[in-house]
């Protein structure tokens, strides 16, 4: 594998740099005074804000972006090997690198480089960390997938020696990672167009905790079926975190939620009363979210004082458990939710939130995911009072397997479940229209489009 030497500043050339994590690593090589060139397919906020550093941007991908002076061209999985930038820079001899990869190099220019990994909650654990670490003055530069208010993006180029990233399972991407503090918050079946099963997902997960260095450290979460495996013979530092004292060195005391589903817990470490914790956004699994952040800033040598500061300060990420406004008195929320566990999770928040009853319009995302997860999601969506199904978002796929919406409607309908299908987002909306009471909460659901239902209704 090439290998970038980062004192010496060299021309970049990115294809998919409209990408929300693509971006965030051309930004920061501008920030180094690289020559940072790219493609993608159309112009965007995210673009224009990298001409705007500096960067060339091409909005099309074609051989004729590639240049001979390119020193490192740097590509997505989602890129095909017939991509006509990637045949001419390999004609010219150009070295390439997946994102990961190239990810995974930058880490190295850092002493303290945290990625935070797991099927579900990185990317609010991610902006959660960030913000202790923001609010200790710590300066780290950030690498979030969604976009954060407090850094108004999704990047933010510090200047210290930290780092902070997701790291996706996702073909083993985060396996080309070089962290120094490395977090699982959980591991479940997903993405089973690449992985096996969820043994061969155990397995990416236990080669990424073999990762961290001896000085490093792994947070774990010990409710996790069979820890051990991905414990046992690690040379690093350890740190358990979940919902058992006995198995856990951080663990939550007398969890309550507000009218809002905000919970607040006393904070337990070696089953000892540490601090009192007020979180700012809904729901159990922040809960959880929360206990790994304090863990992590904890073995940074943050104060406990930043870090209750911190975990009060943040208030959530879009498109997680996000309040969208008012219909009427018909409360519009919108979560990112697409596998069962995050369903479950979003419905349960949902219920400690004020309502009558409990819509959501949920948009399947990928048909290998549906296919595979077909029972899962019919038992996690039964638990809303009415369910609305979109048609499934293909994202990257093609409906080879041919299943659709209504599978999921029959599946959720044989366990007594409330649910409609329609096919376009227009009817949709007259439905929710047309039978939505005051008081009632609506949650669009889903890592599609589905967000435009929500927001088309409130008149955004």
């Amino acid at each position: 594998m090439y290998n970038l030497d980062f004192d010496v500043p060299a021309k970049l050339h990115f294809t998919g740099i409209g990408g929300i994590s693509m971006s965030a690593l051309a930004e920061i090589m501008l920030s180094r005074g690289f020559t940072v060139t790219g493609s993608d397919r159309k112009e965007s906020a995210i673009t224009e804000h990298l001409e705007s550093l500096g960067a060339e941007i091409f909005y099309s991908q074609t051989a004729d972006n590639i240049s001979a002076d390119i020193d490192v061209l740097i590509y997505t999985a989602a890129v095909k090997q017939d991509n006509p930038e990637l045949i001419k820079a390999k004609e010219l001899g150009i070295p390439l690198l997946t994102r990961a990869e190239f990810l995974g190099q930058i880490m190295l220019n850092y002493s303290m480089a945290i990625a935070v990994s797991g099927t579900h909650g990185k990317t609010t654990t991610t902006s959660m960390l960030s913000q202790i670490m923001l609010e200790a003055d710590t300066d780290p530069t950030i690498l979030v997938g969604g976009i954060m208010p407090a850094i108004k993006g999704n990047t933010r180029v510090g200047h210290s020696d930290k780092l902070i990233t997701e790291a996706c399972e996702y073909t083993n991407s985060f396996l080309s990672f070089k962290p120094n503090l490395a977090i699982i918050l959980n591991v479940a079946a997903d993405h089973l167009d690449f992985f096996k099963d969820l043994d061969d997902i155990r397995h990416s997960f236990r080669r990424f905790a073999e990762l961290v260095p001896p000085e490093g450290c792994l947070i774990i979460n010990s409710d996790i079926e069979e820890l051990e495996y991905f414990t046992n013979g690690l040379k690093c530092h350890v740190i358990t975190v979940g919902s058992d004292p006995e198995k856990s060195m951080y663990s939550p005391k007398n969890i309550q939620y507000d009218e809002f589903a905000r919970g607040s817990y006393d904070l337990l470490i070696h089953n000892e009363e540490a601090f009192h914790v007020q979180l700012n956004v809904s729901g159990e699994h922040n809960i959880y979210n929360s206990l790994a952040s304090i863990a992590a800033a904890r073995f940074m040598g943050i104060s406990d004082k930043d870090i209750i500061t911190g975990l009060t300060a943040y208030g959530g990420t879009d498109r997680r458990f996000q309040y969208k406004g008012k219909l009427g008195d018909i409360t519009v929320i919108d979560d990112y939710a697409h596998h069962p566990d995050e369903i479950t999770a979003t419905i349960r928040t949902a219920q400690h939130y004020p309502h009558k009853k409990i819509w959501v319009v949920f948009q399947p995302h990928t048909y290998t995911r549906t296919h595979a997860l077909l029972p899962e999601f019919a038992r996690a969506l039964k638990a809303a009072d009415t369910v609305v199904l979109a048609d499934i978002y293909a994202a990257r796929e093609k409906n080879t397997i041919g299943i659709t919406s209504k599978d999921l409607l029959k599946e959720i309908q044989k366990l007594g479940g409330n649910a409609f299908y329609f096919p376009s987002f227009n009817e949709i909306e007259n439905f929710l229209l047309e039978n939505c009471s005051p008081g009632d909460l609506l949650i669009t659901m889903g890592a599609g489009d589905v967000v435009k239902i929500g927001e088309h209704l409130l008149g955004n």
